[in-house]
């Protein structure tokens, strides 16, 4: 099926770095992370939580503009037709809707509250993120296959250079991670890992001192 899809062209072209970088960083928060809860506990998601927080920590050395947000709800009647069960239990103020302690900085980050899939629908991020002058979006957190690649669309459609460390985000089940992103990578974003953004994030903080 792939050599289908690369005989019509797809996946031809590399995005690439250029210019200023941000990051997004979707749904990291408890009730996805925290094995104690319903939707938390998947390893994928768990190698994404500490391999963004490595990311972080040297997007921040750099200035680099960080977005984070967490999905929650004021009371069940606020919802969106989810098909999602466990979706029920991210009403704001509870544990499940708290961002993880290794990907959040308070004194830095900005952090969002979002209703939708996408971390850019119905936020403040995507204004912020062109304030701040950036041109490469890089995209981390959880599901893949959900929030994650509705993000990943949005910063395409937003005309964001849009990369996708692998090793960043996380899903319950490796295939429907695999798949999107090799659907995603076929057409909105270059996939790539953590190493390969910290190594432009340095270069770039190297070149505007």
């Amino acid at each position: 099926m792939g050599n289908i899809y690369q005989d019509r062209g797809y996946g031809q072209l590399e995005i690439g770095f250029a210019g200023k970088p941000g990051i997004v960083v979707v749904d990291f928060q408890k009730g996805f992370v925290d094995p104690q809860y319903p939707m938390g506990g998947a390893d994928l998601i768990e190698r994404g939580v500490q391999n963004t927080a490595r990311l972080l920590e040297v997007a921040r050395h750099a200035s680099v503009p960080v977005a984070c947000c967490y999905i929650a709800y004021n009371n069940r009647r606020e919802m969106p037709h989810w098909k999602v069960g466990a979706v029920g239990n991210l009403i704001a103020g509870s544990p499940e809707t708290e961002l993880d302690e290794r990907i959040y900085e308070p004194n830095y980050d900005i952090e969002v509250r979002k209703t939708a899939p996408s971390i850019f629908f119905g936020t403040p991020v995507a204004p912020f993120m062109q304030k701040e002058g950036v041109e490469t979006m890089i995209v981390t957190g959880c599901v893949t296959s959900g929030c994650v690649r509705a993000s990943i669309i949005d910063s395409f459609s937003l005309g964001f250079r849009t990369v996708v460390p692998e090793d960043c985000v996380g899903d319950h089940y490796p295939v429907p991670h695999h798949q999107n992103l090799e659907d995603v990578g076929r057409r909105y974003a270059d996939i790539v890992n953590a190493d390969t953004c910290i190594c432009y994030i340095d270069g770039w903080r190297k070149q505007n001192r």
